[in-house]
């Protein structure tokens, strides 16, 4: 099933909560985490990527920028 943009977004949102919890608290358990959430978002980026026949790193960057620039994503 390919991820929609939307996914795309929610999936770097969880990857960058995961990294700050790791920031907060850099331990075995945190950095696993990041590191899983962050591995799930670059794989739904292939595919989407790759089902919507656009650039993988367009898509990663548009999806960042959703998620860490919201007011220029709009």
């Amino acid at each position: 099933m390919a991820h929609t943009f939307e996914d795309l977004v929610n999936l770097e949102r969880l990857a960058e909560e995961a990294h700050a919890a790791y920031t907060a608290n850099p331990d075995g358990g945190t950095r696993a985490a990041w590191r899983d959430a962050a591995d799930v978002f670059q794989a739904a980026v292939v595919e989407h990527a790759a089902a919507e026949g656009k650039s993988r790193y367009e898509v990663e960057m548009a999806a960042k920028k959703a998620v860490r620039h919201p007011e220029l994503a709009a």
